[in-house]
């Protein structure tokens, strides 16, 4: 029966659509459902830029993430989205679940994270709520203020528009394998994987240089993964995405040597790397490549040839699964 099915069979996406419905569109709403960041209209003519994301321990929690790091990363996990969408917080609200086990000195360590991590943004935390609960959960909220037609959204993308990412990809999930599949000590793990691992970093000033340039169609983090950001610029522009190759970390790639693996693989589907993904006119290529200052490469183009993601490998051309992380089913 449909309705006994099991949220593993919805998935995350699934629960979003029967909240979507239930929820419906105000005529405020800018933003709603289906893209990193929500927004409303403010009175002024402005719009209020909304984002919420929420850590938790047992499927958030990498081994041997110290306290401090994970409410580190919590705030760059939402940090990240609204870099995506070329906004800056303004301010924040943290909600704290915390198992009775915890010390006071845990408490401390996650009130440094969050503290030295909001700071590192340049935006207050500003309140919040506590509770009691079995697992740590770390659930922040941002707020921001932006002018609409400055949003850079999921869809927008044009046909021939160069596909773009900032930064390297596969490091994180290397370092994630190497302590949950190879059992690596993660102080004897390579100090690039560690880095990425524990100390991941969202790419804001990289997100607001790139919408202040006013070239970027669309954009996107790549959190749940580079093939499942792909995949969703694809699917919100209803147009396909070709990909001639991606810029794979020398350390991901000696990961993947050493333990035959194929490195394409720790770049595509790892995910949880903060980097932006866009799509940019042709034409406007080198205006995004100066206001990013190089920090951004070419990665393939969008076109109406085919629906989806596919990826040219030596000389043919191959779907690339939409595979990321996505709750209840990941």
């Amino acid at each position: 029966m449909i309705g006994l099915t099991s949220i593993t069979g919805l998935g995350e996406l699934g629960i979003i659509q029967i909240m979507e419905r239930s929820f419906g569109v105000n005529d405020r709403t800018v933003v709603g459902f289906g893209d990193d960041v929500s927004a409303v209209r403010l009175p002024s003519g402005r719009i209020a830029v909304l984002k919420t994301d929420m850590f938790v321990g047992s499927t958030d929690l990498p081994p041997g993430m110290t306290m401090r790091q994970a409410a580190s990363k919590a705030v760059v996990a939402n940090v990240s989205d609204l870099a995506a969408k070329g906004v800056s917080p303004t301010a924040g609200l943290v909600a704290l679940g915390l198992p009775r086990s915890l010390t006071r000195r845990d408490v401390q360590e996650i009130a440094n994270g969050l503290s030295a991590a909001a700071k590192s943004y340049d935006f207050p935390l500003i309140g919040g709520d506590t509770n009691e609960s079995n697992d740590l959960t770390i659930s922040i909220a941002l707020f921001a203020v932006a002018d609409k037609k400055s949003l850079i959204l999921r869809k927008g993308a044009k046909v021939d528009d160069v596909v773009a990412v900032t930064g390297e990809f596969g490091s994180t999930s290397a370092g994630l394998k190497s302590v949950l599949n190879f059992g690596i000590p993660r102080r004897q793990m390579p100090k690039s994987l560690y880095d990425a691992l524990y100390h991941p970093r969202a790419q804001l000033e990289l997100g607001l240089r790139l919408a202040a340039s006013r070239v970027v169609t669309s954009s996107i983090d790549s959190s749940d993964g580079l093939a499942w950001s792909l995949h969703q610029l694809s699917e919100s522009s209803k147009l396909g995405i070709l990909i001639d190759d991606i810029p794979i970390s020398k350390a991901a790639r000696d990961f993947a040597k050493q333990h035959r693996l194929q490195s394409k693989d720790l770049a595509l589907y790892g995910g949880e790397e903060y980097e932006l993904v866009l799509t940019i006119p042709p034409e406007k290529f080198s205006r995004a490549y100066r206001a990013a200052k190089g920090n951004l490469t070419r990665i393939g183009l969008v076109t109406n040839k085919f629906r989806g993601v596919r990826m040219k490998v030596n000389g043919a051309i191959v779907p690339v699964k939409k595979k990321g992380w996505e709750h209840f089913r990941s």
